[in-house]
């Protein structure tokens, strides 16, 4: 039984004790429930205890590049940050995960060495349409695209027409397409040098809302189920939220980064701020506050996008784009939340219970019975100053370095076990997960 002055459930905050058997959460009871015989008790006092974090959007990159993350050192900063289920994007690793054989080779690679548990991403490239049946079948949790370049040859992006075609066969089986939305015509393609003005010049907000346009668009006419991954700009928040109204199957994601940093305060050469679509203004932060608060975006994920220490030049043209947060996810957005007001109850909407609706992982996400007892228990008051050297992700390259934050995570816990305390993981006791039938 793990008991809190402040547990963290569905409606809301209360003192309360958690019943766990088998790892499953049996119950919810009241704080001062007696503890049944045989059964320990763990009472964490003033911590928080939250619904373990769910981290949709992770890039592991293992195998074939795993010298820019691999899944024992990307699982080990998960669990270290609270983050007990995360699903590995299908692209960065060779093989990408575009057929049944290239899974199967990945959740090989993955099995032995996972700290959370891990499920997998498919993706839809030009030619694999044949092949997103099978690999649906075989427990993806839906399949990625881009709409412009990736960064990786073997993982192409989507025109117009091909784009069509694999939302089309996608809807066949009412499974769920999750977009990388920029559009390539609205990408100037100028090399910007090592001005961060420059940058953000040449990925400009009409990208993201013309691609989530289009998107919308297709959503409509083939009545599929489709996401827009990591929405940098506040812009396209009304297109969303008028086509939710109006019926259209979409939801969307924003980060960390782009809630907690700003382009102004970018310095010059410093790519590891570097990441596409790219940090924009502070109102623009503000602004996706506003949307989180009022629904229209569903989730806060890592979009962690490691690579190795050599490719951050210091020129943002050349320079590997992707922000490295896995292990700071939870305090960086605790810390901006709390400042506007927002509740840890909030943020466990948007960590945790969001990002396990979007991939149905219908028992996890939530303090409640029937869920499994994943659970991250966080000192909400306590605060740290980031440190790489106490990082566990494999390039200890972040935007974060020096940043006093708050919230401490005391200790994670999956299926009723810790899995890291204090910062410090256990053994790899995860377990790969498939898409519910």
């Amino acid at each position: 039984m793990l008991r809190s002055r402040r547990v963290i459930t569905p409606d809301g905050e209360r003192p309360a004790a958690i019943a766990v058997s088998g790892g499953t959460i049996t119950a919810v009871l009241p704080y001062d429930a007696p503890v049944p015989a045989g059964a320990r008790l763990v009472d964490t006092g003033a911590d928080a205890v939250l619904p373990g974090l769910v981290d949709t959007h992770v890039h592991i990159n293992d195998p074939g590049r795993t010298e820019w993350e691999g899944f024992a050192s990307a699982t080990r900063a998960a669990v270290a940050g609270g983050v007990t289920t995360l699903v590995d994007m299908p692209l960065n690793s060779i093989p990408p995960t575009t057929t049944v054989g290239h899974l199967r080779t990945k959740q090989a690679t993955a099995r032995p060495r996972v700290h959370t548990d891990t499920g997998f991403w498919g993706g839809a490239v030009p030619d694999n349409t044949a092949e997103l049946r099978p690999l649906h079948d075989a427990g993806v949790l839906g399949f990625k695209c881009f709409l412009s370049p990736s960064g990786v040859e073997e993982f192409p992006e989507l025109d117009p027409a091909a784009l069509e075609r694999a939302t089309a066969a996608i809807a066949s089986f009412d499974g769920l397409l999750i977009v990388h939305a920029e559009d390539p015509a609205h990408l100037t393609g100028q090399r910007p040098g090592p001005r961060y003005p420059d940058f953000l010049a040449s990925r400009p907000p009409a990208a993201e809302h013309s691609a989530v346009a289009r998107l919308i668009g297709t959503a409509r006419r083939l009545d599929a189920r489709v996401h827009i991954l990591h929405l940098s700009s506040a812009s396209a928040l009304p297109l969303i939220a008028r086509a939710r109204a109006e019926g259209v199957r979409i939801t969307a994601e924003t980060c960390p980064h782009f809630l907690a940093l700003t382009a102004e305060e970018v310095p010059d050469g410093a790519t590891e701020f570097k990441c596409c679509p790219p940090i924009r203004e502070a109102a623009n932060r503000d602004a996706l506050w506003t949307g989180l608060a009022d629904g229209t975006l569903d989730a806060v994920v890592s979009d962690h996008s490691p690579c190795a220490t050599a490719l951050k030049t210091g020129d943002f043209a050349s320079a590997w784009g992707g922000i490295s947060s896995l292990q700071l996810g939870l305090p960086v957005v605790w810390t901006e939340a709390r400042r506007r007001g927002h509740t840890l109850a909030d943020v466990a909407r948007w960590m945790a219970h969001g990002p396990a609706r979007l991939a149905g992982l219908d028992r996890k996400g939530a303090i409640a019975p029937g869920h499994d007892a994943d659970f991250a228990v966080l000192a909400p008051d306590a605060t740290f100053t980031v440190d790489p050297v106490r990082l566990h992700h494999r390039n200890r390259i972040t935007a974060y370095t020096g940043r006093t934050l708050h919230g401490v995570v005391r200790s994670t816990w999956l299926r009723g076990e810790r899995a890291a305390v204090d910062g410090v993981p256990a053994g790899p006791t995860g377990r790969l997960i498939e898409r519910s039938a």
